[in-house]
């Protein structure tokens, strides 16, 4: 079920349209995802310094859609929470390419860590897209500097919206 509309009017601007699908799992309704995801993307990029306009594709799946993809791409054959794929190659800081490309979430994965940390799903939902979308955009976590750098950004993205850091 997509939701095709073009996110970035109200009170949560961003330089992106957004197009929102709910594949499988079991999520929140599509309008509580439509607002969690335009206020996570406006906060990630009132972090960031990236000018332009673009596209993005937020997929909202199960663990066995995310565990094939987790498998063909990058050879682990389990679920995961979240996984980034990006339409253009994307140098950090530059303008935007015309697609950033496509985020999907994972509903067990998601649920069932929001439950063993305790906090609401809404918020590791949020937390989960401004991570997916930082990759987009250029930012990794494969070194113990990028995860600083990218961590800081995701902690300041999310205190904007008022919810508490997840690293601590």
């Amino acid at each position: 079920m997509a939701d095709d509309r073009k996110s970035g009017g109200g009170d949560f601007s961003v330089p992106v349209d957004i197009d929102i699908s709910v594949e499988a799992g079991d999520w929140p309704y599509e309008a509580a995802l439509t607002l969690l995801v335009d206020r996570a993307v406006a906060a990630a990029f009132a972090e960031t310094a990236v000018a332009g306009r673009s596209e993005l594709s937020i997929v909202f799946s199960d663990d066995a859609h995310i565990r094939t993809l987790n498998a063909g791409w990058r050879g682990k054959d389990k679920p995961t929470n979240v996984l980034s794929f990006p339409a253009f190659p994307f140098p950090k800081g530059g303008p935007l390419p015309p697609m950033l490309g496509d985020i999907v979430l994972a509903a067990e994965t998601v649920a069932r860590e929001a439950t063993l940390e305790d906090k609401p799903v809404e918020n590791h939902i949020t937390h989960l897209v401004i991570h997916g979308l930082l990759h987009l955009l250029g930012y990794d976590h494969e070194t113990d500097a990028e995860a600083e750098e990218m961590e800081a950004i995701e902690r300041s993205a999310l205190a904007r919206l008022a919810i508490p850091d997840p690293y601590a």
